[in-house]
């Protein structure tokens, strides 16, 4: 009884205080995983539709899509720095912070587009001055000049999730993320092609479609974030007029560095289609294909990444040391979880991986297959330490860590993995194989050199000092 008054039976242990940070992390990250899966199944759906019209109106298409995405990378970094802030001012149970948080993610999201949208508007010229096709340039900006509006809704969409997310509401991102993919692919259909008495608008419909899938989903996430019993409090466009220039310029200068890692990591992954495509067609096709099977699977280190940087700023912001250590070692943990089971499936049934994206009665395919294979089996390693790299940075970018994991990411992205690449691929001679383990090499010293500094949080002085 004493024993019992003392607190020792109900005091947790600390393996029960790891344990009891798995579900959380998992309830958390895995429906951002999933709306990741949702946002990849709307662009497959606009190149499945648009495929359908032609090469020409397809490649076009490609390139413009790519010109966007590029600018909308840079911004979704930008707007990432909003959970960080977020977070710590929950943690510290300050409202009011939170809420400048999320209203300057917003300002943040508008002032972004207007230079953005004046680029994009002469995105036909630019791609004449890097030498591209003229009929292809010319269907390109047709394209663009719809799709750019999707910039504005699109990145509001990631300010009013960071405020979700930071409230563990990330189930409805999904649900948002699902009905936007709903709506795109249902517009796709009747715009692009003219079902159902609707005009055939071809490239102009499936830019529309963009646009209001865009829209429905920041709509549906405004909605819920406005009126849930538990988030309306939070008053999260109250003033929304009003400037707040101080929180505003810190969310630049936490997602800056965020941002120009994202590009920098998009880049090298653009980097190793070219190396690739110097050695043929087939190696590039069979490329293409490795790459997708390990996007689908990287999904989920992006979502639980996520759920790692939140509840590691959460912790900060109450002043929980234990907690921050917690929070990141556990994502970490279950981060490898599943990539090691994804490498196991990858390194015993890679050939029925490729193959669903093959028809394998053609004696062409047969050497995609191949080549597919082989990078597949070194996917497997490549996943595990991209997702140790992801973890890592997300881990500082929660204690609001930003600029020297982004020196990391350069020197381990183009310094190592594409020194790797060359060396190994070309002067080597593996070839393709050799291309993707320079991959791994560059994403696996940045997965050491983050998850080092974060063991090393204390010493470096990155925790909250309250």
């Amino acid at each position: 009884m004493a024993q019992r008054a003392a607190g020792a039976p109900d005091s947790p242990t600390k393996q029960s205080l790891w344990q009891s940070d798995i579900l959380p992390t998992l309830s958390l990250g895995l429906p951002l995983a999933g709306a990741q899966l949702a946002q990849m199944a709307i662009n497959t759906t606009d190149v499945l539709m648009i495929g359908r019209l032609g090469a020409e109106e397809l490649a076009a298409s490609v390139l413009a899509f790519n010109f966007y995405m590029l600018l909308w990378f840079f911004g979704m970094g930008l707007l990432q720095a909003v959970i960080p802030l977020a977070a710590r001012a929950r943690g510290r149970r300050q409202p009011r912070d939170l809420r400048r948080a999320v209203r300057m993610g917003f300002w943040v999201s508008v002032l972004y587009c207007l230079p953005i949208w004046v680029l994009l508007f002469f995105i036909e010229e630019l791609l004449l001055l890097f030498g591209q096709d003229p009929d292809l340039a010319r269907l390109a900006g047709i394209y663009m000049g719809v799709l750019q509006w999707t910039m504005l809704p699109a990145l509001l969409i990631m300010a009013v999730r960071g405020f979700l997310t930071v409230m563990e509401r990330t189930q409805v991102v999904l649900w948002a993320t699902i009905a936007g993919a709903l709506v795109n692919a249902a517009l796709d259909y009747v715009l692009i092609f003219g079902e159902f008495g609707f005009p055939r608008l071809e490239l102009i419909g499936a830019g529309i479609a963009s646009v209001f899938s865009a829209t429905t989903t920041f709509l549906f996430l405004l909605l819920y974030a406005l009126f849930h019993p538990r988030l309306r409090r939070y008053h999260i466009l109250g003033r929304i007029w009003r400037s707040d220039w101080p929180v505003f310029f810190q969310i630049v200068r936490l997602g800056t560095p965020i941002a120009i890692t994202i590009v920098a990591e998009a880049s090298l992954f653009t980097a190793s289609a070219i190396m690739i495509g110097w050695l043929g067609t087939i190696p590039l096709a069979g490329h293409g294909i490795a790459l997708q099977i390990a996007s689908l699977t990287f999904m989920v280190p992006v979502g639980l990444s996520v759920a790692a940087m939140t509840r590691v700023s959460l912790a900060d912001g109450r002043g929980d040391k234990e907690g921050v250590g917690r929070a990141g070692w556990t994502a970490l943990g279950v981060t490898m979880t599943f990539m090691g089971a994804f490498a196991f499936l990858f390194w015993t049934v890679p050939e029925t991986l490729v193959g669903l994206y093959l028809d394998l009665s053609d004696a062409q395919s047969q050497e995609v297959l191949a080549y597919g294979v082989s990078f597949i089996l070194v996917a497997a390693l490549f996943q595990l330490a991209d997702g140790g790299q992801i973890i890592g940075v997300n881990n500082l970018r929660g204690l609001g860590d930003t600029t020297i994991p982004l020196f990391y990411a350069l020197f381990g992205y183009w310094v190592i993995g594409i020194s790797l690449s060359l060396g190994l691929g070309f002067l080597a001679g593996w070839g393709g194989v050799g291309v993707w383990c320079g991959l791994a090499g560059g994403l696996l010293s940045v997965a050491i050199l983050s998850n080092v500094r974060f063991a090393r949080r204390e010493k470096l002085g990155l925790l909250q000092r309250n």
